[in-house]
C-alpha cells in the first residue's frame, strides 16, 4: 500500500513547525468540516486532515512516520486505522472539531472548568470635570440579587451533596475517537453544576439563593478618569445560581460639559478675555485653573488667540506619571459702546499711528506687490 504523505494534505513542509501544522490543520479543518462543507467529497477530505494532524500534531508519532512511513499508523502497526469513521458526527457538529484539534497539540479543553458566575451589571455615573480630575469616592444604590442572608446563598434549610457528581458540581463523560478515548468535564444536570441538592428550600428566598434588593455601594473613582471609561467592582453584579459567585459591576464614566474648561486628554483647555490696553501695554492677570486661581503674565503687543502653556496645570496622568497642562487663549475684548472723549481719543491714536490702523493693507502689498 502507497504510504500517504501527510505534510502534503496538510500543505506544509517536512521541516515546519508545530505552529505551522497547527494553522495550517485549523485552517483546513474550518474549510472541509462536513457541517460546513456540503460537497460530497468533504467528509473524505476532512477525514485525511485529521488523520495527517493526528500524526504530526504528536511528537513521538511524527518521529515514527518520518521513518516509516503513515503504514506504521495502520491496523497491526503501532497506530490506529481512520479507515470508514464519519467525522461528520464527531461529538455532533463543528464543535468536535476544536475538541480534535486541542486533542492533536496538547490542549486542555476537555479539563478546563470555568468557574459559574452570577450576571454582570452596568451603572451610569455622570460626574463633574473637578471630579474626573482629582478623583472621588461616590456611594450608589443598586437593585440588584443578592446572597441570601438566611441560608447563606445555598438556597435550603436542608441541603446535602449530590449523589450523581458527588458533591463536586461536574460529571465526566469519555467520547471514543478513532485517535482514542477523550475525556470531558460539564456541569451536572442533576445540581445544576452547584453540587448540593436542596430538601428543604429556604423561605426567604424559596430555595434561589438570592433576594432582590437594593444594596448600598462605595464607589472609589481615580484621578484622571475620562468620558467612556468603565471601572470593574469584581463580585458586586448579580449573586448566581445557588453555590455561584456574583458577577460584577461595571461603572460607565460620563463627564458633565464644563461651563469654562475643556478637556483634551490631560490638557486643559480654557479662552481668557483681555482688554485692548492690556494686550497693547501687557499685564498679570488671575485666571481660574481646576485648583483655584493663578496668576499668568501677559506680555505688551499679546495678539488676540494667542495661547499661553501653564505647565502642570492639567488633570494628572492615571498612570501616575505627571500632570498635563493648562494651555489659556486670550481673546482680546474689543469694546461695543464708547462715550465722545473715548472715541476722539481713539481717532487721535488712529491718526498717530498711520499704516498701522489698517494692518490688512500690508496684507494686501505683500500679496499683490
Amino acid at each position: 500500500m502507497t504510504s500517504k504523505d501527510y505534510y502534503k494534505t496538510l500543505g506544509v513542509e517536512k521541516g515546519a513547525t508545530t505552529a505551522e501544522i497547527k494553522k495550517a490543520y485549523k485552517k483546513l479543518a474550518k474549510k472541509y468540516h462536513p457541517d460546513i462543507n456540503k460537497d460530497e467529497s468533504a467528509q473524505e477530505k476532512f477525514k485525511e486532515i485529521n488523520e495527517a494532524a493526528s500524526v504530526l500534531g504528536n511528537e513521538e508519532k511524527r518521529k515514527q512516520y518520518d521513518q516509516f512511513g503513515s503504514d506504521a499508523f495502520r491496523n497491526g502497526g503501532n497506530g490506529q486505522d481512520f479507515s470508514g469513521f464519519d467525522f461528520s458526527n464527531f461529538d455532533g457538529g463543528f464543535g468536535g472539531f476544536e475538541d480534535i484539534f486541542d486533542a492533536f497539540f496538547g490542549g486542555s479543553r476537555g479539563r478546563r472548568q470555568t468557574q459559574r458566575k452570577g450576571s454582570d451589571l452596568r451603572y451610569d455615573m455622570e460626574i463633574t470635570l473637578e471630579e474626573a480630575a482629582f478623583g472621588v469616592q461616590k456611594t450608589i444604590h443598586v437593585e440588584k440579587r443578592n446572597k441570601c442572608d438566611v441560608c447563606k446563598g445555598s438556597g435550603g434549610e436542608e441541603v446535602e451533596s449530590c449523589s450523581t457528581c458527588h458533591g463536586t458540581g461536574y460529571i465526566r463523560t469519555v467520547k471514543r475517537t478513532p485517535f482514542g478515548a477523550f475525556q470531558s468535564t460539564g456541569p451536572c444536570t442533576e445540581c445544576s453544576g452547584t453540587g448540593k441538592v436542596v430538601k428543604k428550600p429556604c423561605k426567604k428566598c424559596h430555595g434561589e439563593g438570592f433576594v432582590v434588593s437594593e444594596k448600598k455601594i462605595k464607589v472609589d473613582i481615580p484621578k484622571g478618569v475620562d468620558e467612556g471609561m468603565r471601572l470593574r467592582i469584581a463580585e458586586e453584579g448579580d449573586f448566581g445560581p445557588r453555590g455561584t459567585i456574583p458577577g460584577d459591576l461595571y461603572i460607565f464614566i460620563h463627564v458633565k460639559e464644563h461651563e469654562f474648561f475643556v478637556r483634551d486628554g490631560e490638557d486643559i483647555n480654557v479662552e481668557i478675555p483681555i482688554s485692548f490696553t492690556q494686550a497693547v501695554f501687557g499685564d498679570t492677570i488671575e485666571i481660574p485653573t481646576l485648583s483655584g486661581k493663578a496668576k499668568l503674565k501677559i506680555p505688551p503687543g499679546t495678539q488676540s488667540g494667542t495661547i499661553f502653556r501653564m505647565r502642570g496645570k492639567g488633570i494628572e496622568s492615571m498612570r501616575g506619571y505627571g500632570h498635563g497642562d493648562q494651555n489659556v487663549s486670550v481673546i482680546v475684548d474689543v469694546p461695543k459702546k464708547l462715550d465722545k472723549k473715548q472715541k476722539e481719543t481713539l481717532k487721535e491714536y488712529q491718526s498717530l499711528i498711520g499704516e498701522h490702523a489698517k494692518p490688512q493693507k500690508s496684507l494686501f502689498k505683500k500679496i499683490f506687490g
